[in-house]
């Protein structure tokens, strides 16, 4: 393949609940919009920032549905299908493609731990057999510091080898820039996408397909400005402000635990007081800590 795909900044979409701890659905696709308005290019919803690991099989295909019954494209998102048992996964890649979203967030297996390359390799390839649709494009999930299972350089190789038209893309959370660098020095035609936004910036100039960050839920338009004008020197200045502004907002997500920081700042915006709801065993803040990031977010100026 000629064209990296997918490119852009996608927005690991947060998932908000009713008092009841229902999925929110409404909320959701009323935020995925305003994301695609602020110039996110598209939604990376059902992964690890959008709590998918604690919502049924039946609660994520209700989600999708719902998000493009609301009007928004399938090409502009990309949900998580990777689960522990293979057949879900297959079960879920296969209702995302019935539904016409062709590009799916996999997650390796990820209850065992030190598996094989060789496992790795024969668990991916059951899922695109099973799946059976030459429409499937498949962004690799490399985040080993929550699944335990790494997604090393000589499993891509064998699976890019095996079924180049499927695995084009990965997405690296680990917040490990040497490997992210050298993924982008292997593997030409793969877009890699970056999971930390402070990252995306130096790694564009080596390659890199854009990003898929939590902080987008907050700072996309920011986000979007870096990617689509970073190599224009008319507008560093601009792109310097815009980095800054994106650093800071990922450093005040982080002081706390950052899907329930970034839920305590979308709820102290009018009518998000139901933003601050997490399913447990995740969290909200304490009082305390929910004033700290709030103050810390309202301290980024922005233009």
């Amino acid at each position: 393949m000629s064209a990296l795909h997918p490119t852009g900044v996608f927005c690991a979409a947060l998932t908000p609940f009713n008092a009841d701890f229902s999925v929110d659905t409404a909320r959701f696709v009323a935020h995925c919009h305003t994301l695609l308005s602020d110039g996110c290019d598209g939604i990376a919803l059902l992964g690890t920032t959008g709590e998918a690991n604690s919502l049924s099989l039946d609660e994520r295909k209700a989600l999708l549905e719902a998000t493009l019954a609301a009007g928004i494209a399938p090409e502009k998102l990309m949900p998580g299908t990777g689960v522990a048992a293979l057949p879900e996964t297959v079960a879920l890649t296969r209702h995302a493609l019935a539904n016409g979203v062709t590009t799916v967030v996999m997650l390796p297996p990820f209850y065992y731990k030190g598996v094989s390359s060789e496992g790795l390799v024969a668990a991916y390839s059951q899922v695109v057999e099973a799946v059976g649709d030459d429409r499937l494009k498949v962004v690799l999930y490399h985040i080993p510091q929550m699944s335990g299972v790494p997604i090393p350089h000589d499993v891509i190789e064998q699976l890019r080898a095996r079924y180049p038209s499927v695995f084009v893309a990965i997405k690296d959370s680990s917040g490990d820039r040497a490997n992210m660098e050298a993924m982008l020095e292997r593997f030409p035609g793969l877009s890699v996408l970056i999971g930390a936004d402070p990252l995306m910036l130096p790694l564009l100039a080596k390659g890199a397909a854009g990003c898929i960050t939590a902080t987008s839920n907050l700072v996309g338009g920011d986000l979007a400005f870096i990617f689509r004008h970073h190599a224009d020197p008319a507008r560093a200045a601009e792109v310097a402000a815009a980095q800054e502004r994106v650093a800071k907002a990922r450093n005040a997500a982080s002081i706390h635990p950052q899907m329930a920081s970034l839920k305590a700042v979308l709820a102290a915006r009018p009518a998000g007081e139901g933003w601050s709801r997490l399913r447990p065993p995740l969290m909200p803040l304490s009082g305390e800590a929910e004033a700290e990031v709030r103050k810390a977010f309202s301290e980024i100026s922005v233009p």
